[in-house]
């Protein structure tokens, strides 16, 4: 996909990278506003999503972040894992955290993986109460 430069925006997509830069706080819009940009619903829909889930909230910034990077290391999409591996950076993810989260990435995809193949039923005792 071709990406959109400022001068080659729409009026409606030109209105969302104005919010991305004024909510960031930086002049910086990034790959993937600009491809999503060719569909300025969507990119406003998907823009005003992301600001709702990875606003500030009952998990810390640099949670929603990790949390962000195992779904996309589990989904094999690197540049989500690049995108939000800066910005778990800048919230304080230090090398020792990155690889402690590879750790357990890859251990809840093999156990997923085993759960899943040998079917194995859940435990009433971790079934939610009723």
């Amino acid at each position: 996909m071709r990406l959109l430069a400022d001068h080659e925006l729409s009026d409606a997509a030109r209105a969302v990278f104005d919010d991305i830069r004024a909510t960031r706080k930086s002049d910086f819009v990034n790959n993937f506003w600009r491809a999503l940009a060719h569909d300025p619903v969507q990119l406003r829909q998907v823009w005003e999503e992301a600001k709702t889930v990875m606003a500030p909230g009952a998990l810390d910034p640099m949670i929603k972040e990790l949390l962000y990077i195992a779904a996309s290391v589990t989904n094999g999409c690197q540049y989500c894992i690049a995108s939000h591996g800066a910005a778990a950076r800048a919230k304080g993810m230090s090398e020792a955290h990155y690889m402690e989260l590879m750790a357990v990435v890859g251990l809840a995809n093999k156990t997923n993986r085993l759960a899943v193949g040998l079917q194995v039923p859940v435990d009433d005792a971790f079934k939610p109460l009723e």
